[in-house]
Parts: structure tokens; sequence; C-alpha cells
């Protein structure tokens, strides 16, 4: 039997009370070419066999990354994963432990999330970190709706180096909020002037290093042109490993730093679950969003840890909370803490200067394709070609040959003119014969 547990008179009993009209009135706020107008062209019923056969056959379409040269970036990046990682999140009482509401019981817990933050306020070189949240674009959106509260107003200045997807979710929230966003033109060669940008309306500039290019970015010199306006500098990074080998955003002078977290403990996932990270200065602590674990004794003087600050909307009242993101990526943070409490500070380097000379030696070899043009300058492991076709096309055609070959940046953006640009990444998994296999096959397609 269906399981129907509303007749349609319940149905519009709820919706009367709720004062629309129908079904349909709860979704005005999505986009109308963002919802379906018929229902998924799948069989209404199958046996359990039959499920688990369809769902092989369209799983055996997916080229996996560990199954071919495999280039790609622009956010989510492959790097080997420890098995020692998998095996300690296994572990029950990490995989069914949930919120720690009750500090005497959830020790374990709240350690892990107070060592989480100690390791992103030293990596991202800031004050304070939060106990994670979603992803790196959430928590960019969040940073921009603290910069607001901390400034008393509302504009923020996106540089044209920010990831498109970083992008979207900061104009959605500001759009819901009634907030400004002014988006710089897309900047593949980091010439932009944001400096001029920044005025005295501004609340925060928002600026990405290494930028969705892979351009590597001093943001000295924005930071001290934000303070002079009683802005805020929010530093944004989608590569967590380049932490390992750049000088943290907090040394520039960054006030807010996010970011994504995924390449250390994280392995690839079709897009997630992933683990934002979230750090800021000392003196803007209350206005974080998320939540906050910290250290402390116990009535005898034993070492312990709480929750000191839990400003989201499920613990105080909606008004004065400063988030309404209602969890943190718990299982990924605790890999993301497992993984680098393995790399250590000196492994954590090695590691980053192995992926930024794989890029390079990657990038040395694509540009010797005629009418290839690598036109980033200085970068981590990401870069940008400049293509003599159409990027995705050439993507097509490069999978077809057994390559991944990268990112179009024309799929993150498609309204902006870049169809010939190509981002490419280059981490510590790809061999000499990877790189090899990528030119010959790009050789290959543009001739």
């Amino acid at each position: 039997m269906r399981y129907l547990p509303l007749s349609p008179d319940d149905r519009s009993e709820m919706l009367a009370k709720i004062g629309v009209d129908a079904i349909d009135d709860l979704f005005a706020d999505v986009p109308a070419d963002k919802l379906l107008t018929e229902p998924l062209d799948l069989p209404r019923r199958k046996g359990e066999m039959e499920v688990e056969r369809i769902l092989g056959r369209m799983a055996g379409r997916n080229v996996t990354a560990s199954s071919v040269p495999f280039f790609v970036g622009a956010g989510a990046y492959k790097h080997h994963v420890p098995a020692t990682v998998d095996h300690v999140i296994q572990r029950s009482e990490f995989l069914t432990s949930y919120t720690p509401y009750q500090p005497e019981i959830a020790q374990g817990t709240l350690q892990y999330l107070f060592e989480f933050q100690t390791q992103v306020a030293a990596l991202t070189g800031m004050d304070v970190a939060n106990a994670s949240m979603y992803d790196g674009s959430t928590a960019a959106g969040e940073a921009v709706l603290m910069a607001h509260r901390v400034t008393r107003r509302g504009k923020a200045v996106l540089s044209g180096g920010l990831h498109p997807h970083y992008a979207d979710v900061i104009e959605t929230l500001s759009h819901m909020s009634g907030d400004r966003v002014v988006s710089l033109p897309a900047d593949p060669r980091a010439d932009e002037d944001i400096i001029a940008a920044i005025d005295d309306e501004t609340s925060c500039v928002v600026v990405q290093t290494p930028d969705v290019f892979g351009n590597l970015r001093d943001l000295t010199k924005i930071a001290e042109k934000a303070h002079a306006h009683g802005a805020l500098l929010i530093a944004a990074f989608t590569e967590v490993m380049s932490l390992g080998l750049i000088k943290p955003p907090g040394a520039m002078g960054a006030d807010i730093v996010v970011g994504e977290g995924q390449s250390i403990g994280n392995s690839l996932n079709f897009g997630g679950p992933y683990v934002g990270l979230f750090a800021a200065r000392q003196k803007f602590v209350r206005q974080m969003p998320g939540r906050l674990c910290g250290e402390t004794v116990d009535a005898e003087g034993k070492r312990g840890f709480v929750l000191t600050l839990s400003t989201r909307e499920q613990h105080i009242r909606r008004d004065k909370a400063t988030s309404n993101i209602c969890t943190n990526s718990g299982l990924c943070c605790l890999a993301f803490t497992i993984h680098m409490t393995l790399l250590g500070q000196t492994g954590l380097q090695r590691l980053a200067r192995v992926n930024h000379a794989n890029a390079v030696a990657l990038a040395d070899a694509l540009a010797g394709v005629p009418g290839v043009e690598v036109i980033t300058g200085a970068f981590f492991n990401e870069f940008t070609l400049k293509l003599p076709k159409d990027a995705a096309a050439v993507v097509e055609a490069l999978a077809d040959k057994g390559v991944l070959g990268g990112v179009p940046y024309s799929r993150l953006a498609p309204d902006a003119d870049c169809d010939d640009l190509l981002l490419v990444a280059s981490t510590e998994v790809n061999t000499d014969d990877d790189r090899a296999a990528f030119v010959a096959a790009l050789k290959e397609v543009l001739g």
C-alpha cells in the first residue's frame, strides 16, 4: 500500500492556514526555469534487483577519476587520501555520533572539533575558526552576511577571479536579504583594479587566492584600501592544499578567510559532501556563523571541551542568530583533521611542493602544444589555458581519448565571453605518463 498520510482536504486546510492557494506557491522563490513541469522520465515501479541493474548501468557510464589521466579541478581536486583516514572515521564512536549537545558524553567529538578549529586557524593565519560549514561556497556567502553585520553596510564587491559558484551563492543570499553585490568581470590574467571599486559604502571585498583561474594574488594593498574605507577583506580559496606553500591570507590583512577543505582527507564525491572552512579575527568572533568549540576545565580541574558559542537559529531566537545553517560537516571535518594530523606541518609543506612541481611540469609541457597559451602567471597547482578552439568541445574530445583534461570556464560561467579558456589542475597523483598522455591527446584534438 502507498503511504498517503494526508487527504486532499487535509492539504487544502494546511495551505489555507499558511495563506497560499496551491502547493506551487510554496516554491515562488525558485526561478521558473529551474522547476520541473512534469515527472522525470523514470519507470514508476521496479523490483529491487531491476533497480540495481538499471542504476548499475547508469553508474557504468561514468569515467572514474582513478581510471584515466585526470586534470580536473575548479573547486574539487583529486588528492591521495591515506587509508588510515577512512579506517578511523568509520569507527563506530565517530560514525554514529551526532551533535555534541551533552559535553559530559561527547568529549571525543568536542575535542576533534577543537583540534580541527586549531588546524584551520593555523593554516589561514587567523585568530579563530569555527567548527566547519557545509562547503566553501556557503562559507563565502555567510562571510558576506557577517561583514554586513559588522560594518552595518550592505554592499559587497566581488573579484572577477572569484569562483562563479561562490559568487552565485553570495548573490542568492544577498538577493534574499536585500543587499547589493558588485561583481567585477571575469579576470583570467588578474589585471583587474579591484582597489578602485572599494568606496565608503562598501561592506566587504571578496578576493580569491589562488583564484579560479589559478592566479596567486597579493592581498596586502587590497586589505589596506578596504580598511581605509571601513570595509572588511574576505579572502577565499578553493584549494586548501595551497596553504601549505603560500603566504596565509591572515598575514596579508584578511579579516575573514573562507574556503573549501575537501583536498585534505576528503575524496572526490560527485560534488559533496565537502567541508567549509571559516576563520576570522578575534574581535569578530561573536558575529561568526555556526558554532565554536572551546577548551575548559571541569569541577575537578581536569581538561575538558564544550560548545563555547552556538549562535545558530536552532539554539537561540531566530532574529538573534548569526546563521540558519543548522549543522556542520562533522564527519568530513574529522577526515580533514585526521589527514592533517598524519601530515603535520612538514608533510603538508612537502606535499604542497610536489603539487606545485607537477603543475609547473604540466604547464611547461602543454605550452609546447601549437596554438596553446598558458595565461596564468604565478600559480600553485592550477592554471588556465587559452585554446584555439572551444574549450568545452576540446574537453569532450579529450574524454573520448581517455583523458579528463580540465574544466571549461564556460561551464562555470556560461554568460562570460571565455569559451576558449580551460582550467587545468595537476596534483601529487599525476605521473609523467599522465602528463605525456594529456599532451599527446591535446595535440591530436587541436591538430
